[in-house]
């Protein structure tokens, strides 16, 4: 190893030891407490991890870096024991020295990025104390079952499942296991966004709430937003807001649901998806800038996932990946189009899947596949615009409609024309 390389290494483990002690440092002050180690002190721990693991290297035996992990260990046990004694209960310090000694080793043993990485997350997870409070204090019993079930639908069930179909065309499409890892995929991008909320906290506003909550469920926030402008008509505009934000969001989701599964369907159907997306995005623009009020957005939204939801939208999905093999089998692409247009006012969500694996795997045009998703989502936010047209104030229908109809006629056209 050349002195470059030696240089770089050593200068890495220095860095990321800097890095998570700044943090601890930056904590201690907020606290007003004594630490045991600051920035200089976790610097040096990684600059020893990186020293012990060379001087193994050039030895030839483990003993040398496990008789360093160890003298370290024991002055990093003496001061808990220390902080114990003075009333401060906790590891968290303790233990991220111990984390530091071993990210300086692996800098040495030349697995710079892995280093870096886990660097990066020691330091996030430091500095996310509160947050992770507020979601601990947040969390129900509910949460934690729901938490369990998706565990057990995710880690027991799926991997048991046939991959295989086991009936000719049309129901050929029906794979057990493809349809349940969908229910996990989807669960898995509500659940993220429901833990969002609550680590966040539904009360940081009305616009972020429409964020967050397009990631759960839009149509919860149209629901909920729409009733609540007949009660506070003033505040139509950041409302609306909201319900935009949440719909914008939705075209975010529907492109990375594709972009998983399909990345040849991507190429085709961002274009119309951003392009009634970056729409939506202007509007939300133009309602945040001529709001005269805002408000907390406390919506409270429930946990996404349940055993039940995760069978419904099971069999939902598979209803509409059969529907639409039949449809392209016996009716071609208008049976397609038409399918999709009615299954977009129960879920986008399921469509979106549906085409996805169609046009990877059922031979579907990409082109029509495209027009399918687009006609859903845009079906789907027009139910919606319903919905929140209404049930909501004669003010927030004056301040959504715009929205919905660019948001539409920009999708379905550019859909249409490409």
């Amino acid at each position: 190893m050349d002195q470059t390389q030696l240089f770089l290494r050593f200068g890495a483990a220095i860095a990321i030891g800097f890095m998570i002690g700044l943090q601890r440092e930056f904590a201690k002050q907020k606290k007003k407490k004594e630490l045991v180690a600051g920035e200089r002190t976790f610097a040096i721990l990684g600059l020893a991890g990186a020293l012990a693991a060379m001087a193994a290297d050039h030895l030839g035996s483990p003993l040398p870096f496990f008789g360093v992990i160890l003298t370290l260990g024991i002055f990093t046990a003496v001061a808990y024991f220390i902080d114990a004694w003075r009333g401060h209960i906790g590891l968290t310090t303790e233990v991220a020295m111990l984390v530091t000694i071993m990210v300086g080793a692996l800098c040495y043993w030349g697995y710079l990025t892995l280093a870096v990485a886990l660097g990066i997350v020691t330091t996030a997870l430091l500095s996310l104390k509160l947050e992770t409070d507020r979601f601990v204090r947040a969390l129900t019993r509910e949460d934690i079952f729901a938490a369990l079930q998706f565990a057990v639908i995710s880690a027991i069930i799926l991997p048991v499942l046939p991959n295989e179909s086991f009936l000719p065309p049309p129901f050929d499409v029906l794979n057990p296991f493809k349809i349940w890892l969908m229910v996990v995929f989807i669960s898995g991008i509500s659940f993220l966004g429901y833990v969002a909320i609550k680590v966040i906290g539904p009360e940081q506003g009305i616009g972020l709430t429409g964020f967050l909550g397009g990631m759960v469920s839009s149509t919860a926030v149209t629901l909920s937003f729409s009733e609540r402008s007949n009660r506070q008509p003033e505040l139509a505009k950041p409302f609306a807001l909201a319900i935009m934000t949440a719909w914008t969001v939705m075209f975010s989701r529907v492109l990375i649901e594709v972009g998983v599964l399909n990345r040849a369907l991507l190429s085709v159907v961002w274009i119309p998806l951003a392009a009634a997306g970056f729409v939506g995005l202007l509007y939300v623009f133009f309602l945040y800038f001529s709001q005269r009020a805002a408000e907390k957005g406390d919506i409270q939204f429930s946990n996404p996932f349940d055993l039940g939801s995760a069978i419904k939208f099971g069999l939902l999905y598979a209803l509409v990946l059969l529907i639409s093999r039949a449809a392209q089998m016996y009716f071609g692409d208008t049976g397609i189009l038409v399918s999709s247009l009615i299954s977009g006012v129960a879920d986008v969500d399921a469509i979106t899947l549906s085409m996805a694996e169609l046009s990877n795997t059922g031979g579907l045009d990409i082109a029509i596949a495209s027009r399918a998703i687009v006609v859903a989502a845009m079906s789907n936010t027009i139910v919606k615009g319903g919905i929140a047209l209404m049930g909501g104030s004669k003010a927030l229908r004056r301040a959504l409609l715009p929205g919905i109809l660019l948001m539409s006629v920009v999708g379905i056209g550019v859909a249409f024309i490409l």
